[in-house]
Formats: C-alpha cells, structure tokens, sequence
C-alpha cells in the first residue's frame, strides 16, 4: 500500500498517445491514468510494443501525447511549448538511455560538464560536483580525462548516471539503461542507480528484464497502452533477492508474461 503522506511526483489522466503509419492510426497509449510519487523507483513493465517508452517520453516532455493532461509536482506540462519542455527538462529531469550517448570528442568530466553549465552558474562549482559524482560511481580520476572510446560500456553508463544526475533532478527517468551491457556491467549499473534511490532520487525506470524490475519498489505493468497491474515492495536489499523474485514472477504470471 502507498504511504497516505508521500508527496505526488506527477500525474497523467486520460493520457493516449496515437502514430499514424500509412494512414493507419496506431493507438499506443489509450485514456491512461498514472500517479507517480516522490522518492519511489518506480519500474514500468510490459511487452515489446506495450507503449512503455512512448509513456517514459511522454511524461519527462521528450514527446508530446495526442490526448490527455501530465502534472508534474502539479503543474501542467502538456500544453507548454517546445522551448518551454526543453527548459523543463533541464530543470526538473535526469535522463539515462540505453544507447549511452556520450559525446565521441569529449572527455569523460567534460560530457558531465557540458550538462551542468546548461544550468550552473558557478562553473568551479559544477566542476567540484562532477568529480565528486564521478568517484561516488566508481570513476576515479584515471577516468575523467578519457574518452568515451576509451573505457568500458559500464564505466560509460556510469558516467551518463552521473550526467542525468549533476544538476540535481527532481526525477532521473531511465530506459533499459542496462539493455546494452554484459550482466556484471549492469549490475553495477543497477548498484548506482539503487544507492542514489536510497539517498530520496526519485527514478523512472522502463525495462522488460526481471533482475533489473528487481531493484523497484513499485512495479507497473501495462498491456496494449493500457496499466494492467501494479505491484509494491519493500526497498530493495540483497537479502530481499529470493522473496522479491518470487513476488515479482507470481506478479508477471498472473499478468501473462
């Protein structure tokens, strides 16, 4: 059960987002309603072609519904303009994809930077931060002047952690941020990602991968644009492993998956 004090992060009602592909309209979300609330990580699961990245980009205003309203800490976003989502955007969320998307020409520091001074003014500040973020990651100054080609798929998915989070997001939202890496690079990611949930970021997270849902307390499951399910846990331990899975599994089974 949710906590009756935990504070609203955001909102959708009636939220449908429609494609049209050669004339035919495709109805990916349909009239859904959603509250997410602070300091959750919440997971978003369903099958390939369920709408779950449509969703992530809809809410963090990467993308615009057809239908519908989005209330982030209760303002309404989805009549803003695209100037208006961009600044949104920068102010409110942190991003985490699975294609990592560093910049090739970049440094390692300087990728985390070119983010914080879109935002912050004191640049000897960001850049105080940035290396602090960086080492509470695991990426220690041998890292920092490195480029991107240089150093691990799991290194470098740290380092997009740590640029969603340098300007300090009211939400990092994440798609299959582990979907591209070996399985001990992923845990690794999902360690990251857990100990700054701990620490009150509220995270988004869409995967269609069980060990990754793992780290969720809060699992929503949808089907054909449409939430079907929902499921709490306790905070996520290693100790919790085993009981977690099985209420996870026992979760997806009635559901189908």
């Amino acid at each position: 059960m949710k906590d009756s004090n935990q504070e609203v992060l955001m909102q959708t009602h009636k939220l449908g987002k429609t494609f049209s592909h050669g004339g035919v309209q495709q109805h990916v979300l349909k009239n859904l309603d959603m509250t997410l609330y602070k300091g959750d990580f919440t997971v978003i699961m369903g099958s390939s072609g369920s709408g779950k990245s449509t969703l992530l980009y809809a809410i963090s205003g990467m993308d615009k519904p057809t239908l519908g309203e989005i209330t982030f800490e209760g303002q309404e976003i989805t009549g803003l303009s695209n100037d208006q989502l961009a600044i949104f955007r920068r102010k409110n969320c942190g991003f985490v994809f699975q294609q990592i998307h560093l910049l090739d020409t970049m440094s390692v520091l300087d990728n985390v930077l070119s983010s914080a001074y879109l935002v912050q003014k004191d640049r000897t500040q960001a850049v105080v931060k940035a290396k602090k973020l960086l080492s509470e990651v695991g990426l220690d100054a041998s890292i920092w002047g490195k480029f991107p080609a240089q150093i691990s798929g799991g290194e470098a998915q740290r380092a997009g952690i740590v640029r969603a989070l340098i300007n300090s997001p009211k939400a990092v939202f994440a798609d299959e941020p582990t979907g591209a890496l070996n399985s001990a690079a992923g845990a690794s990611v999902l360690d990251v990602l857990t100990e700054v949930n701990e620490r009150g970021q509220s995270i988004i997270l869409v995967t269609h991968d069980v060990k990754t849902a793992l780290r969720g307390n809060r699992i929503l499951y949808l089907r054909d644009g449409v939430m079907v399910g929902e499921l709490h846990l306790t905070p996520y331990s290693e100790d919790s492993g085993p009981e977690r899975q099985k209420q996870l599994q026992s979760f997806l089974a009635d559901l189908g998956w």
